[in-house]
């Protein structure tokens, strides 16, 4: 078997994204600089008496109009959006599929929550119409993994083929270990990202239930606040994000267009809480050093952070007070902004989306803002790029992500050298 040593470099070289602010990873990135939330009040169902009525919705969706009709109805919403973002993702890389070899692409798509959709359609035909009439389907439809699974069938991809479940942790951590197969020799090519459809009655009433959202229901645009004083909670979002990742040796090697570099990542636990972060930022910190030293960078060369920022009391004090630790005076110098401001929070797909927004940073060297930060919280006093985007030079980029159960990830992006 081939095989590859720790120094294999691993690139980004297509970009994927299904969001509430863009269909298409131009308009996605169009509206993200332009400070645009896509927040609205719930239209997937009746959110009356739900205490959080608002989230960032994929809105005017077909997934017929994306992929065969048949796949459409066999599988979740969750699985509708992976899947097309990974198409994306490969026409972007330029991939020439005809040439490429099968047993060395691979395909890591994680979900934090699955099939949420199928769970709670059929859970209704079981106790409206009977077991008889449970979908055949029903199982397939709703497993976490079936995204990567699907994705691998379109594009014949029989190299690493699974799907990592870390809450909000698992758009980073697909990234992060699709990237490792490669160094091991395991892969050439490997899509990986996050997808999530959690918009659903049955998931609003349990994060409802545990006062986690955001009640702003009333000015569904301004709900999501990343660092400021008045901040209620986070705000669900749907969607996926998926990128191609490929050795350099690969991606040279056909004349590939190269977005950036993965340089560096990390994966640690909290160890401490089910829910609530550590209140002395130990894991995130130990990540965000690991992630920076498997990349060989300082402190002193990252430009911008893309925070986990998620708009709760707990989490963005706490991530503030991390990235004091690891960076001491420079925490004070580099830019750091929370895009779920505007996307919401998509759970397992975030590390997914934030991925290509990091790529997009290095790309066009402007760091998307942290909109609606109008009364800064004191315990969060950093460079939050407050509500316009920035034009900026930025070589290098990390990228957090948090999850329930204390899982921890940091990815570190940065421009070719």
């Amino acid at each position: 078997m081939e095989t590859a040593s720790s120094s294999c470099r691993v690139v980004v070289t297509g970009l994927g994204v299904v969001t509430s602010l863009g269909h298409d990873v131009k308009s996605f990135w169009a509206n993200l600089v332009e400070g645009r939330s896509g927040v609205r009040r719930v239209s997937l169902f009746d959110p009356t008496e739900f205490a959080s009525q608002i989230g960032a919705e994929v809105r005017d969706w077909d997934p017929a109009k994306h992929m065969d009709p048949k796949e459409a109805r066999r599988n979740d919403r969750y699985t509708h959006f992976g899947f097309v973002a990974a198409k994306q993702a490969v026409v972007d890389s330029g991939l020439d599929l005809a040439r490429q070899d099968g047993d060395r692409m691979g395909v890591i798509i994680g979900s934090g929550i699955g099939g949420m959709y199928t769970y709670e359609s059929q859970l209704k035909v079981l106790a409206e119409r009977g077991p008889r009439k449970v979908s055949p389907f029903t199982i397939p439809s709703l497993i976490g993994n079936m995204c990567a699974g699907l994705v691998a069938i379109e594009y014949g991809a029989r190299g690493p083929n699974f799907g990592i479940v870390s809450a909000c942790a698992t758009g980073s951590h697909a990234l992060g270990e699709a990237a490792h197969a490669i160094r091991r020799g395991d892969a050439d090519v490997m899509l990986a990202g996050g997808s999530e459809a959690a918009i659903t009655p049955f998931a609003y009433a349990s994060f409802c239930s545990m006062k986690a959202m955001s009640t702003r229901n009333d000015a569904p645009e301004k709900a999501s606040r990343p660092f400021d004083r008045n901040r209620d909670g986070f705000i669900m979002g749907e969607g996926a994000g998926v990128v191609v990742l490929e050795s350099l040796d690969h991606a040279r090697a056909r004349g590939a267009r190269i977005y950036c570099e993965l340089a560096g990542y990390a994966a640690t636990s909290d160890a401490f809480h089910i829910t609530q972060p550590d209140p002395d930022g130990r894991g995130l910190s130990l990540a965000m050093g690991r992630a920076m030293a498997s990349a060989g960078v300082t402190v002193a060369q990252v430009d911008y952070i893309n925070a986990h920022g998620t708009s709760t009391p707990y989490n963005d004090k706490f991530e503030t007070l991390a990235i004091k630790k690891v960076f001491g005076s420079h925490a004070a110098t580099v830019a750091v902004s929370s895009t779920k401001s505007m996307t919401g929070h998509l759970l397992g797909a975030a590390g997914g989306i934030e991925s290509v927004i990091c790529a997009k940073t290095i790309e066009t060297q402007t760091i998307a803002p942290t909109i609606n930060l109008e009364d800064p919280d004191p315990d969060c006093d950093l460079d939050y790029v407050p509500n316009v985007a920035r034009t900026a030079e930025v070589r290098t980029v990390l990228s957090n992500n948090l999850g329930f159960g204390g899982q921890n990830a940091a990815i570190v992006f940065r421009a070719l050298k």
